[in-house]
């Protein structure tokens, strides 16, 4: 199927590593130009110098995303660039243990800017440039915002408020045709999880135990999964798709796991 994207300039936060680095893979080889925004220079370059080896393009933009002032110049660099903007995938973020018996005002307060409040500022300072193309706006979510994980009120309350400002921007943005939707991740296999996961005391037994779980094939989903979905959501073979969240998780959250 083509999706259309050829060419077509999305920005992709925390677009380096992980799932971000899936979407960013997935777009180039669909013939669009991931715009990669991270914070650390040598990851990014990387990230960009992968893609473009297979021979896709993409570019990028050093921002730290708590800092709304260099959101906003990372979004003008990339205009400055291109002369345009096609579409946002909101994915930064870091699952950070901020829990209501040991957290405090500062790390919740902390936890919400580095997970949720940037997906605020960068579709904000989007938008304008989205309004001249119809473009998208994809959010990516998790499964904590609707079942909870315990330990992590920081996180869960910031995943909450993604599927809230996915659904209010649905809304909102409806007079300029500007889709948004979310992808909800429950359990998928990355670096940083791969960093979690030797943290445990039997790391090889906690990670069967995780996959059993799994209804769907009792295997993690592959970055790659997530990322095939977000281009769907990007692309206009959704054309008629606004305000959902989709679960790409092998039916983790709302399946009976004892199936």
């Amino acid at each position: 199927m083509d999706l259309k994207l050829a060419n077509k300039v999305i920005i992709v936060t925390g677009g380096d590593k992980g799932i971000g680095y899936g979407i960013s893979s997935v777009l180039a080889d669909e013939g669009a130009i991931p715009v990669i925004v991270g914070r650390k220079e040598k990851d990014v370059l990387k990230a960009v110098q992968e893609i473009e080896t297979k021979g896709g393009k993409a570019f990028y933009a050093l921002a730290e995303l708590t800092d709304p002032e260099q959101c906003k110049k990372a979004v003008e660099k990339v205009i400055e660039n291109f002369g345009r903007i096609n579409g946002l995938v909101n994915n930064a973020g870091v699952n950070d243990g901020v829990s209501l018996e040991n957290g405090n005002y500062k790390d919740f307060v902390s936890s919400i800017n580095k997970n949720l409040t940037h997906y605020f500022m960068m579709a904000k300072y989007i938008v304008p440039e989205l309004k001249k193309n119809k473009g998208a706006i994809v959010n990516i979510g998790s499964k904590v915002s609707v079942t909870g994980q315990g330990g992590t009120s920081g996180y869960a309350a910031a995943n909450g408020g993604r599927n809230s400002l996915t659904r209010e921007w649905a809304v909102e943005l409806l007079p300029y045709g500007i889709r948004t939707n979310e992808v909800l991740v429950a359990e998928c296999y990355t670096p940083m999880y791969d960093n979690w996961i030797k943290t445990l005391p039997n790391p090889k037994e906690k990670l069967k135990e995780i996959t059993d779980r799994i209804p769907l094939e009792k295997r993690m989903t592959t970055a790659e999964e997530i990322a095939n979905t977000v281009a769907f959501l990007l692309s206009e073979k959704s054309s008629h798709t606004t305000g959902q969240l989709i679960y790409v998780d092998g039916g983790y959250t709302h399946l009976d796991r004892s199936i």
